[in-house]
């Protein structure tokens, strides 16, 4: 039996749910996201880090797992497909929910700048990473899989996913540390929750064709403006889940 902390999480996905463009109403991209419209009315999106999308449904048709622009196409579908499950346990924001308190060693991968803001000003050390990014509080990329050895704690962005990175990342974390997923990217399944150390997931889903938010993705808006159109969802590790097909 393979075993799962080495198979890429869209990967494995695919092969449980499959990538039906024949339930895709709409593949919408902006400067920042992309997003998919279901024909049930359920939006998924996925940030973009400067990947060009081609919004011809039928450019995916064959997909290439090697390729990021389907990535991000395949993580929007998943987030659509995957979000609105009755399984999910609640709503709520990551720092409000989690007791940061309790940890030894933070650490960030991928800036969330209102999160950063909320450690400041409880004065809760946090080291963060961010290789696209240039501020002066990030740490140097060279220190990071060192950071990733000796944290008890990591929040850790859903971007990970689409680009490849997030399989290396939690196969270098101790077998004591906890990692939070974050971002609207987030797929909020089970799936996903089975990984080494993934202990809850922080997403968000929306209003059934809820054409705000396409509209401010297709107008090159990011997070803050397309996020308060919907709701911060919690997933968290369970013993048993169910399929979705």
């Amino acid at each position: 039996m393979k075993n799962q902390n080495n198979i890429d999480p869209l990967e494995l996905l695919l092969e449980k749910y499959n990538f039906n463009l024949r339930k895709i109403n709409k593949l919408i991209t902006g400067a920042k996201y992309t997003a998919i419209l279901l024909k049930n009315g359920n939006i998924g999106v996925c940030a973009n880090l400067g990947y060009k999308i081609n919004t011809e449904i039928n450019t995916y048709s064959n997909l290439n797992l090697e390729n990021f622009s389907h990535r991000i196409v395949l993580n929007a579908y998943f987030n659509a497909l995957l979000n609105y499950s009755n399984k999910l346990n609640g709503i709520g924001d990551i720092f409000e929910t989690i007791n940061f308190r309790r940890y030894k060693q933070i650490v960030m991968i991928g800036l969330f700048k209102p999160i950063v803001k909320k450690f400041q000003e409880n004065n809760i050390p946090i080291t963060v990473f961010d290789y696209r990014k240039s501020d002066s509080f990030l740490a140097s990329n060279f220190k990071q899989k060192q950071y990733i050895k000796e944290a008890d704690a990591i929040i850790l962005t859903s971007t990970s996913i689409f680009n490849s990175t997030f399989l290396n990342i939690i196969n270098n974390t101790n077998d004591n540390c906890e990692i939070f997923m974050l971002g609207p990217s987030s797929i909020m399944t089970q799936d996903i929750l089975q990984y080494k150390n993934i202990k809850m997931i922080f997403g968000s889903n929306f209003n059934k064709f809820d054409r705000r938010v396409l509209d401010v993705i297709q107008n090159d808006g990011g997070t803050r403006k397309f996020l308060k159109f919907g709701k911060k969802i919690i997933s968290k590790r369970e013993v048993f889940f169910e399929n979705i097909s």
